[in-house]
């Protein structure tokens, strides 16, 4: 089933309208009227319905059942909290829906295989909501990356920083919460789309609960993700008042570093350097060896490059595979083996409480 092959707008149900349901997707859809049209809500909260009936002109569903079922969605996006992503996802393609599912796309490899297989078996699309890859910082790190200018990647570090306390149900373990979840879904999904081709990585991790997070979920993350030649370290903490560059990644020709809204890259051409010998001839003077090197600087800058219009960049990338008319932007094996990695880090991890410091 393809949604509005007749070149009408794409029928869109959305299940959760909290921040990511209402700002990240009724928001980008109602942005994009020629391809896409929001026609039914569901919500535990009767005023968000309500307020999603007055902007949108559309149903509301008390019964995420009767949602499912309405001949006029053809898609559902799952918003909901993360621990309820499988069952919503799978239920909707059970009803013939295709389905985009907010991050994270489920909290476990058995339920993401639960919503593949589900997706596979109804011949329906899904989509993981990983709509950081259509980030501009991003997709400038992964061009400069690809184009072989920094020259074999040694090592890579990626820092999601920030110095916050939070209390909302995102610090809540059984719903899903906690920047494992939150976060690593982002990093991880990154570091595989930039990395990935060299095989499975080996996986290490720890997990830390500060008293900054109120619920009990861990909020400070270290994954190190380790090639037979490439290691790649991910930070992702709410314990950082100083807050590192969002990119470091070293090359045998130069490095890049993204930070804040410019993305900068340093090189040399290797055709361009002197050939050296290792030699045991003292050096004059005793001094180090030095040279002049050939340095290449470029940089662009991402700033206005705003959360949602990764969003806008997502939707509207997604709308001619809902029309039949292309390939599904996000494989699905790409998400698996992000949640793949994220098993393993729970696997190999005991999150340590760290003692009340902060009220």
């Amino acid at each position: 089933m393809s949604a509005g092959t007749s070149g009408a707008p794409i029928r869109v149900g959305i299940a959760g309208l909290g921040r990511a349901g209402w700002h990240l997707h009724a928001g980008t859809l109602a942005a994009l009227p020629a391809e896409y049209r929001v026609v039914a809500v569901h919500d535990p909260m009767p005023d968000r319905m309500a307020e999603a009936v007055a902007e949108f002109g559309c149903a509301s569903y008390p019964d995420y059942a009767d949602l499912v079922a309405a001949d006029d969605v053809d898609v559902v996006v799952v918003a909901s909290p993360s621990a309820t992503h499988a069952e919503l996802a799978v239920r909707a393609l059970e009803h013939g829906k295709h389905v985009v599912v907010e991050k994270p796309f489920a909290t476990s490899l058995a339920e993401a295989d639960e919503m593949i297989a589900a997706a596979r078996t109804a011949g329906r699309i899904l989509l993981a909501s990983q709509n950081q890859r259509y980030s501009l910082l991003f997709q400038t790190v992964r061009d400069v990356v690809s184009s072989g200018r920094l020259g074999q990647i040694v090592e890579a570090k990626t820092h999601w920083h920030a110095f916050r306390r939070r209390w909302d149900w995102q610090t809540i373990p059984e719903l899903g919460g906690g920047t494992l979840n939150n976060d690593g879904s982002h990093a991880v999904d990154h570091v595989l789309a930039l990395f990935g081709g060299a095989g499975e990585p080996e996986v290490f991790c720890r997990m830390r609960t500060t008293p900054l997070s109120a619920g009990g979920a861990e909020d400070h993350v270290k994954i190190v993700l380790a090639w037979d030649e490439l290691v790649v370290d991910v930070e992702l903490t709410n314990a950082c008042a100083y807050p590192q560059p969002k990119w470091l990644v070293l090359g045998t020709n130069g490095t890049l570093v993204a930070d804040g809204d410019v993305v900068r890259w340093r090189y040399v051409d290797p055709d361009a350097l002197t050939p050296r010998v290792a030699t045991t001839t003292p050096t004059e003077g005793r001094r180090y060896n030095t040279e002049e090197l050939p340095w290449v600087e470029e940089e662009r800058s991402v700033a206005g490059d705003a959360y949602a219009d990764s969003h806008r960049r997502m939707y509207t990338e997604l709308a001619p595979a809902l029309r039949g008319g292309a390939p599904v932007p996000i494989p699905l094996d790409d998400i698996r083996r992000q949640l793949a990695v994220l098993d393993q880090c729970r696997a190999t991890t005991t999150k340590t409480p760290i003692a009340e410091d902060v009220r």
